[in-house]
């Protein structure tokens, strides 16, 4: 198999050199895996079978970095051709008793480590030993870490094709994988891109930015002639303990909630999504934690939530194809049943400012910022904590991708659950990604420690939010 080189969006290299000692860039998560299968017990032989036969699925596991002379431009991918399949396995034991405290240990510890740039940047650790609470039967669970610069929440289910199946199958006899690499670019060549590039690029800036404010233009006469207040914008957030320079050290919990009762919060209030009950699940359970510690600021959290923009024709492409929103959490209100309207509202208003400002506007934004200076200028960022210097752009990120209610499997093993993990950077020490599967909605809380200690005091305050809200239908 061989693939073409291919440059990286703006977007993408941009998690590249957001990229520090102690902001690692990869998302991932922990999915938990049931060992009995009708073909005998899963192991990492079987884990390594299944992905030795699917490595043409996509083109994120074989391909690495290979950057452009002084960083003049973007980087490229390019077919490793040193490719290992076994560099990026490995396997481990949960210390005893195996429960979520030990595995959450576990996960942060991974989430503060970079992973290597001289291979393709995605890893997987078997983890065996666990006895946690709620699953029943013999488990693993698969740790997998994969960079931010060649996957997004949205275009990593196309990666996911070629871990997970809708039917149990059984991986064939191993076999080295053949690999036919195209050689990268040359010095001359990638030289000659940039320059080309960059002639480019104030035509393209001009036309981005008349069109952005353009959007901005129609939709700030749109809202006043509703008499419709304008969602936040950046750096109008209120500075919370979130909102401080990151240390190396994370912590990790899981909230596993029952999506059943997620929906039937949807039709509480006419209009509302399952994404506005998982914000104002999430804003209540926020709002708690700041309470208890004496910090809630009187104005609202600003949650950034992510949104896809991938065509379909940009189906099966490598790379983020995201923009994002700015939505107030309501987190001044008391009342659980105000906040869920209040969010809705927020929300929909957000959503209007979005699609007026135009999506691709947004996100192609990231192709016009020069790729040296702007790894310069991170390393300084943060060198100096200027993150705590100026108000916070937002508070924290909320991301929410729905995943298949039909089961899944790894080979002939089925999935029970997953719960993700994302990157958190100078100013935004928290992160919830929020994945949905079978019967449960899983919420990863990603934090750095010195922000959120043990995060499992947030993961309790989550379950406690969603039973407030859900006494709203059922009492």
């Amino acid at each position: 198999m061989s693939q073409e080189p291919r440059q990286l969006s703006g977007l993408d290299a941009s998690f590249l050199y957001l990229e520090s000692d102690t902001a690692p860039m990869h998302i991932g998560g922990v999915s938990i895996v049931r060992t009995e299968t009708a073909d005998g017990p899963f192991d990492l032989d079987h884990l390594r079978r299944l992905l030795a036969s699917r490595l043409g699925v996509s083109r994120t596991l074989t391909q690495r970095l290979q950057e452009t002379p002084l960083n003049l431009g973007k980087p490229y991918w390019v077919e490793d051709d040193d490719f290992d399949l076994d560099r990026h396995l490995s396997r481990t034991q949960l210390p005893e008793p195996g429960g979520w405290k030990e595995l959450g240990a576990l996960m942060a510890w991974e989430f503060s480590r970079p992973l290597p740039r001289d291979r393709p940047l995605w890893e997987i650790l078997m983890v065996e030993g666990l006895h946690l609470e709620g699953q029943d039967g013999d488990c693993v669970a698969l740790i997998s870490k994969i960079h931010h610069a060649a996957i997004d929440g949205v275009s990593g289910s196309e990666m996911m094709s070629a871990l997970f199946d809708v039917r149990p199958s059984t991986p064939p006899p191993y076999e080295v994988p053949e690999l036919h690499p195209a050689p990268g670019p040359s010095t001359k060549e990638m030289l000659q891109r940039s320059g080309r590039s960059l002639q480019k690029t104030p035509k393209a800036l001009t036309q981005g930015i008349v069109g952005a404010v353009g959007g901005l233009v129609r939709s700030g006469i749109a809202l006043g002639r509703e008499g419709v207040m304008p969602p936040p914008m950046p750096f109008t957030a209120p500075r919370t303990l979130f909102n401080v320079a990151v240390s190396k050290q994370r912590s990790w919990g899981a909230a596993l909630l029952p999506l059943a009762k997620i929906k039937a919060l949807r039709h509480h209030l006419p209009g509302t999504t399952v994404n506005d009950v998982v914000l104002s699940v999430c804003a209540g359970a926020l709002r708690n934690y700041l309470l208890q510690r004496q910090e809630l600021p009187a104005k609202p959290l600003v949650a950034m939530v992510p949104i896809s923009v991938r065509a379909k024709k940009e189906s099966g492409t490598m790379g983020n194809k995201v923009s994002a929103m700015l939505v107030s959490l309501a987190t001044d209100l008391e009342s659980a049943e105000e906040r869920l309207a209040a969010v809705h509202d927020n929300a929909n208003r957000s959503k209007l400012m979005h699609q007026a400002v135009g999506a691709r506007n947004l996100a192609d934004a990231s192709e016009f910022i020069p790729f040296s200076l702007a790894g310069l200028g991170s390393r300084l960022y943060s060198r100096l904590h200027l993150a705590e210097k100026h108000r916070p752009i937002f508070n924290l990120v909320i991301t929410n991708v729905p995943g298949p209610r039909v089961p899944l499997y790894v080979g002939a093993a089925r999935l029970e659950a997953h719960i993700g993990a994302a990157p958190v950077f100078d100013g935004m020490g928290l992160i919830l990604p929020i994945f949905s599967y079978a019967d449960t909605l899983a919420v990863g809380v990603t934090a750095c420690r010195k922000v959120v200690p043990n995060a499992d005091d947030l993961t309790h305050l989550l379950h406690a939010s969603l039973d407030e809200l859900y006494a709203l239908v059922d009492g």
